[in-house]
């Protein structure tokens, strides 16, 4: 019975490192679409937190912030915000910018 509940916990642990990694791939592809959208470069992006939340409208879902650095000058570089909520795109922030 032992030997069930490691598989599980296993097979959990590898299920959320894949889960958390397709989230990041698909942060990333709104983020680059967000920038070229806007007539913005895109630099990088990187996840700052998640964490699990439940409510009654969407139940247990995984909420992730991301933030990507992008240019409107191409000399300066600014930070933005993403947040996802489980893989779909909550909303995006951007902080005043410069363009060329």
């Amino acid at each position: 019975m032992t030997e069930i509940y490691v598989g599980l916990i296993g097979f959990l642990i590898i299920w959320y490192l894949f889960f958390l990694r397709k989230v990041a791939e698909t942060a990333r592809q709104y983020a680059k679409r967000h920038c070229s959208q806007q007539g913005l470069q895109f630099i990088s992006i990187a996840r700052t937190s998640s964490s699990w939340a439940l409510n009654k409208r969407q139940g247990l879902h995984l909420v992730s912030l991301f933030e990507f650095e992008f240019s409107g000058d191409t000399t300066s570089s600014y930070t933005g915000t993403l947040q996802m909520r489980g893989n779909r795109l909550e909303k995006v922030e951007l902080p005043p910018y410069s363009i060329s």
